[in-house]
C-alpha cells in the first residue's frame, strides 16, 4: 500500500468540500479492495454475488477460506464481518470487525460496523466508542454522528 497517498486521503476526508471528501472515500475503498490483487477481489465479488442470490452458506464459505488463505487480507475480514452483521451473528462480527481495525487502523468501515454491532446488542457505551473512533477519521461522517446520539439516548 502506498502510505504516502492513504495519508493524503485520510486528510482529504477531513476536508470542507465534499467532492475532495468524497472522491478520497471512494479512492481508500478502492485501495483496500484491491490489497491483495485481483483474484482476492474476484473472490470477494463472488461472496457478494453469493450473497444476492440468497446463498449466505456459500458467501461464508468464500469468506473464511480467503481469510484463511490470506489472514493480512483486512477487506476479507471486513466483507465477512458484514455477512456476519447481516444474519445478526453479532458477536463474531465483532471479533472480525476487531481483526480488520488490528490490520487497518484507520478502516472507518469497520469502526462503523463495530458500532452497529455492539448497538445491536444493547451496548450503547462501546457503540458509542466506535462511532466517535470513526469520526475520528471521517469527520464529516452524518450517520456516525446520527447514531451518537441515538445511543446517547438509549443510555438515559
Amino acid at each position: 500500500m502506498n502510505q504516502k497517498l492513504v495519508d493524503k486521503l485520510l486528510s482529504d476526508l477531513k476536508s470542507s468540500d465534499l467532492n475532495i471528501r468524497e472522491r478520497a472515500t471512494s479512492q481508500l475503498w478502492r485501495i483496500w479492495f484491491w490489497q491483495k490483487g485481483k483474484i482476492a477481489l474476484e473472490q470477494i465479488e463472488e461472496s457478494e454475488r453469493s450473497i444476492a442470490e440468497g446463498d449466505v452458506a456459500a458467501a461464508t464459505s468464500i469468506l473464511d477460506d480467503l481469510v484463511d488463505a490470506l489472514p493480512d487480507f483486512a477487506e476479507a475480514w471486513n466483507r465477512r464481518a458484514v455477512l456476519k452483521f447481516m444474519t445478526q451473528d453479532y458477536d463474531r462480527a465483532i471479533a472480525d470487525c476487531e481483526m480488520v481495525i488490528k490490520l487497518n487502523p484507520v478502516h472507518f468501515g469497520a469502526l462503523h460496523g463495530l458500532g452497529l454491532c455492539h448497538a445491536a446488542l444493547g451496548n450503547y457505551s462501546a457503540a458509542i466508542r466506535a462511532f466517535r473512533a470513526a469520526l475520528d477519521i471521517q469527520p464529516h461522517a452524518i450517520e456516525n454522528q446520527r447514531l451518537i446520539l441515538e445511543c446517547t439516548a438509549r443510555l438515559s
